[in-house]
């Protein structure tokens, strides 16, 4: 499946531009994981990108979510590698642990992405590319500040052999270059 095709089926299911740019940053962060890991860029992008296509269709419902891609992208004929780390990205709905370099990965990424984007809202720029690794940890400690982020996925970052700095790092250097294509504020 090439990006053109990935990115029209993500905006034929997913309408919500905040969505959009989430599965943008998702797909950007991914694609500087497979980098340093030296892993398919390609194929984890796409999982990145495609990763929330179901989110509207299930409408916050967390044990469908995930499923509901799996059936959408089975008919696509998306890699079941891909698949595989999609569903896990939210284990409540896949009732199975991450087990691989590549389903931390996302989940993590993509937990982070969204934390990201709220840590940016408080900056007076409003610019990822002004955050720094010292303003996301420090948020991290707050458990009031961006709530329902689950921290917990985020440190599955270690579980992939990242210290948090290094992945917020990474995750802000895959970001800042795209920020003005995200519209996210």
């Amino acid at each position: 499946m090439t990006r053109d095709y990935a990115l029209d089926l993500l905006k034929r299911y997913v309408k919500n531009p905040k969505l959009i740019a989430h599965s943008l940053a998702s797909e950007a962060i991914m694609r500087k994981l497979a980098n340093h890991f030296g892993e398919d860029e390609d194929k984890w992008a796409l999982a990145g990108l495609l990763h929330d296509i179901d989110v509207e269709i299930t409408n916050g419902e967390h044990e469908l979510h995930g499923l509901k891609a799996k059936e959408i992208l089975q008919n696509e004929g998306l890699d079941d590698d891909i698949i595989e780390a999609i569903v896990l990205h939210n284990e409540m709905a896949a009732k199975m642990p991450r087990t691989a370099l590549f389903h931390h990965a996302l989940a993590a990424g993509e937990t982070l992405s969204g934390f990201i984007f709220a840590v940016a809202l408080i900056y007076p720029s409003k610019k990822i590319s002004d955050v720094k690794v010292s303003s996301v940890t420090k948020r991290m400690k707050e458990k009031r500040f961006a709530a329902s982020v689950n921290r917990d996925t985020i440190m599955e970052c270690e579980m992939i052999g990242l210290s948090l700095n290094d992945f917020v790092q990474l995750s802000l250097d895959a970001l800042a270059p795209i920020e003005d294509t995200l519209g996210y504020i």
